[in-house]
């Protein structure tokens, strides 16, 4: 098997989708997960929360003033989801094993897990911003690597 073989086995990919957005992930040689959620308000109401958040995020959630919750809430999901599918568990592994930051200005980070106190050394989260109302996330495995961003369009016209 040659060394182009070999990169190919060693690409990996991640997907997900909300109301009409989809948002794709590709790496070559390190594990990734992506999420992408549309803001819809009264979530962060519905104790969602309390039920598959750890304490400490739910009390930082509950903490911020009201006009902010909804959007935390989706910070928080979507950074939860895109480790999980990074790790490759699925919902096998409970929400609330792990906490990550949710406030709006704050920077997106793994703050810790509770199987290996080193692992939330091991990943990089970054937020992102695909379109109005919307939030998604990106978690890597940390490394020498570079995020690049393309968004596909597709505006056809009866000439093409």
């Amino acid at each position: 098997m040659g060394a182009e073989d070999m990169g190919a086995r060693s690409l990996r990919f991640n997907l997900s989708h909300s109301h009409g957005l989809a948002l794709v992930a590709v790496t070559r040689g390190r594990e990734i997960g992506v999420d992408i959620e549309w803001v819809r308000p009264g979530m962060s109401d519905e104790r969602i929360a309390e039920r598959f958040f750890s304490t400490g995020e739910v009390r930082a959630l509950r903490k911020l003033p009201e006009r902010l919750q909804d959007e935390a809430f989706f910070n928080c999901w979507t950074r939860k989801e895109a480790y999980i599918k990074a790790k490759g568990e699925g919902l096998s592994m409970p929400l609330s094993d792990f906490e990550v930051s949710l406030r709006p200005e704050e920077s997106a980070a793994l703050l810790s897990t509770k199987r290996d106190p080193q692992e939330a050394s091991r990943w990089l989260i970054c937020e992102l911003f695909p379109a109005p109302g919307f939030v998604a996330a990106l978690v890597v495995e940390t490394g020498d690597w570079k995020l690049r961003c393309l968004q596909w369009s597709e505006h056809c016209s009866e000439e093409d």
